[in-house]
């Protein structure tokens, strides 16, 4: 197994950290380019997938975002939305000038958040062969509605204020306030349902912070990723935590059938597909097998 190496890139002037994971051979591979979902690293989780990709014979790039992880801006732990879709398209490009990789056959891989990022980073592009959106969270509003019977009017009041606090004190130039990005329930952080504090904390790696920036409630609110789903030409796999208490399967369903996807379903939660749960088996084995149906 060949060990990955740091490749640094430029997205819209800064200065972000991508691991990259060649495989042996001549031949050049369809690249896989992935990121992680909402206050997500590289080393929090995405290793055992890119390692596993690698060893079936495609080559990965995986990325941390500006302000996250290994990567460079300021400030750090601010979600933007738009500007991680664009982080996709940086390291999009990248990935296309690394030795071994066909650059008119990329795949983008999302999981959570990233999900939704990798639909609207494929729109309208013919260098994209293929696009893999792991338990996607498409929609901020549906994303609301479904996280509202799990938490108390107390916890939404408070976390509304903070971040109301946090946007204002941005507006003249101030540093955000922040959260936890993973707490106990009841707690004031951004993901509180019971159990998520812990399985967050065992994908966790050096670079990962439980920490996020206060407003990003009012930033998710206006996310739309579903509406881009029609759009994407290219095969499209999306797979469902049919019990999922982060990111709404129903919102997640509707986007695939609107970008006539393949779906995988899988009986669990958000974090029950990554390395060391239950379903991590079957979510990768159906990616696998995905990619061999759409490139051979």
């Amino acid at each position: 197994m060949t060990d990955p190496t740091q490749v640094w890139f430029d997205s819209s002037g800064t200065r972000c950290s991508g691991w990259f994971f060649p495989v042996e051979g001549t031949t050049p591979e369809p690249v896989i380019v992935m990121a992680h979902g909402l206050g997500g690293t590289v080393d929090a989780g995405l290793v055992p997938f890119a390692r596993r990709f690698a060893d079936n014979g495609y080559p990965v790039f995986a990325f941390d975002y500006r302000g996250f992880g290994e990567s460079e801006g300021s400030p750090r732990q601010k979600v933007s939305l738009s500007g991680q879709v664009d982080d996709y398209r940086a390291a999009s490009r990248a990935a296309a000038e690394l030795p071994g990789v066909d650059p008119s056959r990329i795949v983008l891989w999302g999981v959570s958040l990233a999900g939704g990022h990798v639909l609207q980073a494929a729109v309208g592009r013919d260098d994209v062969g293929a696009v893999l959106a792991v338990v996607p969270m498409v929609s901020g509003m549906a994303a609301a509605r479904h996280a509202l019977p799990l938490h108390s009017p107390g916890t939404l009041a408070r976390s509304t204020a903070t971040g109301v606090i946090s946007s204002v004190r941005q507006r003249f130039g101030g540093e955000p306030s922040t959260i936890p990005l993973v707490g106990p329930p009841g707690s004031l952080a951004a993901l509180t349902v019971d159990g998520y504090q812990e399985a967050y904390e065992a994908i966790a790696g050096p670079s990962w912070r439980n920490e996020v920036d206060a407003s990003i409630g009012s930033e998710l609110g206006r996310y739309r990723a579903h509406k881009s789903a029609s759009s994407v030409r290219a095969p499209m796999l999306v797979q469902i935590a049919d019990f999922d208490k982060a990111a709404p399967p129903h919102a997640a369903a509707k986007a695939a059938f609107a970008g006539k996807a393949q779906v995988r379903h899988y009986p669990c939660d958000h974090f029950d597909v990554f390395a060391g749960r239950d379903w991590f088996e079957a979510t990768i084995t159906h990616q696998l097998d995905f990619l061999a149906a759409t490139f051979h």
